[in-house]
């Protein structure tokens, strides 16, 4: 190999491409939505297990109920879920394209795990936004004994 065979330092090895540089957008969606996440997450834990009395033990089906029932909580939940399977998403994919090495298996994971990211947050947004506390209280499952049964006999007079 002679000097002539080495490419000069810092020249470029092939053309620069133009258009969107996804890795770049990926990367920096990993740092703004993990910064996101932490508050998100500590939020979520500082409400459901230091402000209720009886912390933990608070939490039960009428308390999810209650958290449910404000759209805030909602959006905030939502909020959350979509940014945790994105990041969790793109977290994967970057750890197959490193360590795949066949071009067909590499995509046929990175598919899966945008169609199994894509169907989680659907699901998941679904249940946040349909999410009906006296689904279980009413109807076939009547169940007299359950904590939300006058609340929901209440609503149901209304």
């Amino acid at each position: 190999m002679t000097a002539a065979d080495l490419a000069a330092p810092r020249s470029p090895q092939r053309p620069a491409r133009r258009g969107v540089n996804l890795e770049k957008w990926g990367w920096l969606y990993m740092r703004v939505s993990g910064v996101l996440l932490v508050v998100l997450i500590f939020g979520h834990l500082f409400v459901n297990l230091m402000v209720p009395e009886g912390g933990v033990h608070a939490i039960d089906f009428a308390f999810v109920a209650g958290k449910f029932a404000s759209p805030f909580w909602q959006w905030w939940d939502v909020l959350m879920l979509w940014l945790a399977f994105i990041h969790g998403a793109n977290g994967m994919r970057t750890i197959v394209n490193d360590y795949v090495q066949g071009k067909t298996v590499r995509t046929a994971l990175v598919g899966v795990i945008i169609v199994v990211a894509a169907l989680m947050i659907v699901l998941g947004t679904l249940v946040v936004f349909t999410f009906d506390p006296c689904a279980g209280v009413f109807g076939a499952f009547e169940n007299p004994d359950s904590v939300l049964y006058e609340v929901c006999q209440a609503a149901a007079a209304n």
